[in-house]
């Protein structure tokens, strides 16, 4: 589609696109540093991120695996992944998203306080939820729960009737299906 303003590269308002989040598996030399520069191209631009989980994935090759989260427009999003492709440091980009479904797993730790039926009705869902006791006295739990994100979202909004008090979340790991590797 042609510009309508050819003074200016940027889209005009006819030519908004709508926001999508993404989920961008990063392979890096896991050195000091490299995550500081990976989060400086994000923050210096003004790009958001809503998870990021990373560790050494290869230990004999030092390289680590850099999963963010991030959202933005079609266009914002290839430019994020051609500036980290970019860093010297960055081996391969891969946008997890558009190659097809990753597998997404969160572990969250929840803590609820409560008494009689609250406390029962708690046990009744982490139940459900296949949600772990972690630690316990009489007047709180802390549960261990994993999943896709959804699942942590859901368990958290029931726990929140229930006397939710803190949640520690580990954000969200991911990888591509099928035989390819990174």
């Amino acid at each position: 589609m042609i510009n309508p303003n050819p003074q200016t590269h940027y889209a005009g308002p006819a030519l908004r696109q709508e926001v999508e989040t993404r989920t961008l598996s990063v392979l890096v030399d896991n050195e000091p540093g490299v995550l500081a520069r990976v989060i400086g191209l994000f923050s210096g631009r003004g790009y958001n991120i809503d998870s990021l989980t990373v560790t050494e994935t290869e230990h004999e090759k030092h390289l680590s695996r850099i999963t963010v989260i991030t959202r933005g427009t079609p266009a914002v999003l290839e430019q994020i992944k051609h500036q980290l492709e970019r860093l010297v440091p960055v081996h391969r980009v891969r946008d997890l998203t558009s190659e097809g479904v990753s597998l997404e797993r969160e572990l969250a730790l929840v803590k609820v306080t409560g008494k009689g039926d609250k406390r029962i009705e708690a046990l009744r869902m982490a139940e459900i939820f296949r949600a772990q006791v972690v630690d316990t006295s009489i007047e709180h739990f802390v549960f261990e729960v994993t999943g896709k994100p959804g699942k942590i979202e859901t368990f958290i909004g029931l726990m929140t009737e229930l006397g939710l008090v803190e949640v520690s979340r580990t954000g969200i790991a991911a990888i591509g299906r099928g035989a390819a590797a990174m």
